[in-house]
């Protein structure tokens, strides 16, 4: 494998109030995405796709029981996608799986016409973003 290039992302951590919840839908996209289960342990697991992986932990540290995206830190992930139809298929298969669509007055084009996305929040606050570059540019 080759060293992955500078100022590539190497991890994401995200602390989770419930692991199995937090498995249920991210553990889910990130498999729909593409990323393998890299680690799995008691209050945590990982997901790698090429170079970069994202951990969900449970962690007994936690000093709130919800992801607040508007309070300073992590305020979304944003995930390309090959095209709007897959972003679409995605956005249906999500809300099997604890997410719900944000801004739905705006969807798909709630970042601009320049990109065709969809917002999802799931049950604990966190916030993902599937882009598809729009191919009408």
């Amino acid at each position: 494998m080759s060293r992955p290039s500078h100022g590539t992302l190497h991890h994401v951590e995200l602390w989770v109030p419930n692991l199995h919840r937090a498995h249920a839908s991210l553990g889910w996209l990130l498999e729909a995405l593409g990323y393998d289960v890299a680690q799995s342990w008691a209050s945590g697991c990982s997901w790698q796709l090429g170079p970069t992986y994202l951990v969900i932990k449970q962690s007994s540290a936690l000093t709130a029981d919800e992801h607040d995206r508007c309070r300073p830190g992590l305020n979304h992930l944003a995930f390309h996608i090959k095209d709007a139809t897959t972003v679409e298929k995605l956005l249906a298969d999500a809300t099997q799986h604890g997410w719900h669509l944000m801004f739905p007055e705006r969807h798909p084009y709630g970042g601009g016409r320049q990109h065709y996305a969809a917002y999802l929040e799931n049950d604990d606050g966190f916030e993902v973003e599937l882009v598809a570059i729009n191919s009408h540019e």
